[in-house]
């Protein structure tokens, strides 16, 4: 299945990472080769990619925010969760799992601070979320194109997981506290992130070894998934540095 991916960043990722194949690009009009234009302009050329000089409107057809540029590409390339534990490569794993995300920005959000991170690769369920879209791959600002992805049963991951000895920790507005430093966020972990509406499903969340929230000062309940989760992240990140 093809797909059309836009904005400048995003294309020039899919051509960075070289996981997908890429048909064409067509450039708007007017658009001045320099900058990241000029940089996808001398990849495409190398990797014998044909680009095309279109009319501004054309574009504007694929999405308005296109920055003057579209690729029509192959679809995503998923992983599964094999090639993620593998991609750890003698680290200690560090995943990201996503339960039911349903906005591409909030997704993309976190593929891009979980690559910016190290982590080795995101789970998201077979049904009932968001895919890797092309608004996804736009919100991550490519990032999802370096990024292993795996569809799978979250409550059956969870458990092969435990089985890895990965410890899965949840992330909900009905968990204790997490403290900075805290020895749930270091080693082997898997962090599961709930949907923006509902948290983590019930199943999923039994299944957790521990459910944790982040500490809360200000008027407003909660932040949201997107934000919640990069801020689990980094936590995270910063106590498993040696």
């Amino acid at each position: 299945m093809k797909e059309l991916i836009y904005s400048r960043n995003a294309v020039y990722e899919v051509l960075r990472a070289k996981r997908r194949q890429i048909f064409s690009i067509e450039i708007a009009e007017g658009v001045q080769e320099k900058g990241k234009i000029a940089e996808i302009i001398k990849l495409a050329q190398g990797q014998k990619i044909k680009i095309s000089r279109v009319p501004r409107p054309k574009l504007d057809k694929v999405h308005q925010n296109n920055q003057g540029i579209v690729a029509e590409v192959s679809g995503y390339p998923y992983s599964d969760v094999l090639d993620i534990l593998q991609n750890a490569k003698g680290e200690q794993p560090f995943i990201l799992m996503l339960d039911s995300l349903q906005d591409p920005q909030n997704f993309g959000t976190l593929i891009r601070t979980a690559e910016a991170l190290g982590v080795h690769g995101i789970v998201i369920p077979s049904a009932r979320t968001v895919d890797v879209t092309p608004a996804v791959v736009n919100a991550s600002s490519g990032a999802s194109e370096h990024m292993l992805i795996a569809q799978a049963n979250l409550s059956q991951t969870i458990d092969a997981l435990k089985a890895e000895d990965i410890w899965v920790v949840g992330l909900d507005q009905a968990g204790a506290e997490v403290d900075a430093g805290s020895r749930h966020l270091k080693g082997a972990l898997a962090l599961v992130v709930g949907s923006e509406g509902e948290g983590l499903h019930d199943l999923v969340q039994k299944k957790c070894d521990i459910v944790l929230k982040l500490p809360m000062k200000g008027k407003i309940e909660s932040l949201n998934a997107a934000v919640a989760g990069s801020v689990a992240l980094y936590l995270a990140y910063l106590s498993r540095k040696p």
